[in-house]
């Protein structure tokens, strides 16, 4: 199942993607005395990046591409240490190992996101990023994730990929750090199918992604430049079909968060007020997150495994890619020495958290989150009552 975005495509999205197809004119790249390129993907980038109050972005073909194409830009090659939460998307860690990097996995607290605390111990001297993930729209503890950083003197690479359109502090997600990585994937806030978005606004920074995202070419070239390139790319390029769908999301944007958080509140206030014994909700780091999912935690385990399992879902700890116990490609690697860096368990409180957490859907229905149970973006006011009392039905029966 998608996330929201996806349930509220209409005549924006068919509008620019019929310009593109009366041209036929399918590159991101094109002369502006062109009539037949409608410059979908430069004019996505200018918004996104007006929208994120930074200088830069750069559309790709996908969020792991743009996590990529950001460690790139920092610099992350063989040998160099990234702090990345045990609970994220495994893309999150194979991107960091896909450009010679080593993730040094991060214990999570009760916003389901990396624990700052945790950060000191597992920093070394080839540390050279941090990679705060904003786990199911609910931006991380940045103030002081930030502070560890700037002490440390270290990067920090944002993973939005699961908060488009969050806030924290007042200022938008991805905006706080040194970069961001952004996925514009059929789950997430808005789609495009595929996509995704670097965002930065350091001008280096933007230079070495976009080199990294074509071949090495400097940001926005027209031509071939040969010659001129200097440093080593791949091709991670976004179409102009993919960006007038993109686009067509942009537009609605603030709609859909609107709509996320009303029902949400909705959602959560019915639970609340059936003030269930030994539940509580997540920490939430700031009331400017997404409202994609709302996620429950027992005191007991078990609790949370009998009640996940009545209500057709399962508890946060058995959502698949998500968990790093589930990651079986990552637990394949070794060191130098041929040892096994990571193992199943090795992050006690992030196994204890997710074993007695529960992730109801709002915007997102995807039961490779574990929130297989829930509402939609679409769900009557009807509907939250019924989703609501069912949960609160099986939760007390389960006491």
């Amino acid at each position: 199942m998608p996330g929201p975005g996806a349930f509220l495509v209409g005549s924006e999205e068919r509008k620019h993607v019929a310009e593109v197809m009366e041209t036929g004119y399918l590159s991101r790249y094109g002369s502006e005395d062109d009539p037949r390129f409608r410059r979908k993907v430069v004019t996505l980038e200018r918004l996104f990046a007006e929208r994120s109050g930074v200088r830069h972005a750069l559309a790709v073909n996908g969020g792991t591409g743009a996590i990529m194409a950001a460690l790139s830009a920092l610099g992350v090659g063989h040998g160099v240490e990234v702090l990345v939460p045990g609970y994220t998307f495994v893309a999150s860690i194979s991107a960091v190992l896909a450009v010679g990097g080593i993730p040094i996995l991060t214990e999570i607290d009760e916003s389901l996101n990396m624990d700052p605390d945790d950060l000191e111990n597992k920093i070394t001297e080839r540390t050279r990023v941090i990679m705060p993930v904003h786990m199911l729209g609910n931006p991380c503890a940045m103030e002081s994730i930030i502070a560890v950083a700037r002490r440390r003197k270290l990067l920090v690479l944002e993973d939005c990929c699961q908060a488009l359109g969050a806030r924290y502090h007042g200022k938008p997600i991805g905006s706080i750090g040194d970069i961001s990585a952004f996925s514009l994937n059929i789950n997430k806030t808005i789609t495009s199918g595929d996509g995704g978005i670097v965002i930065t606004n350091d001008g280096e920074l933007y230079e070495r992604a976009f080199g990294f995202h074509d071949q090495g070419h400097k940001p926005l070239r027209m031509g071939l430049e040969i010659g001129k390139r200097s440093i080593l790319g791949i091709n991670l390029r976004m179409n102009e079909l993919t960006g007038a769908f993109a686009l067509g999301q942009l537009e609605k944007l603030d709609q859909i968060l609107a709509m996320l958080k009303d029902k949400k509140a909705k959602f959560k206030n019915a639970l609340a007020d059936a003030r269930i014994p030994g539940m509580r909700f997540r920490t939430i780091n700031d009331p400017g997150e997404c409202a994609t999912l709302l996620v429950v935690i027992f005191d007991d385990a078990k609790d949370a495994q009998w009640i996940a399992k009545e209500l057709g879902t399962k508890t946060v700890s058995e959502s698949g890619w998500h968990v790093y116990n589930h990651m079986e490609q990552i637990l394949g690697v070794v060191d130098e020495r041929g040892q096994k860096r990571y193992h199943s368990h090795m992050l006690p409180r992030t196994d204890d958290i997710l074993g007695r957490s529960v992730a109801l859907s709002v915007g997102v229905v995807d039961p490779g989150l574990g929130a297989g149970f829930g509402i939609n973006v679409l769900s009557s006011d009807e509907e939250i009552v019924n989703a609501a009392e069912r949960f609160i039905r099986v939760a007390r029966a389960g006491r």
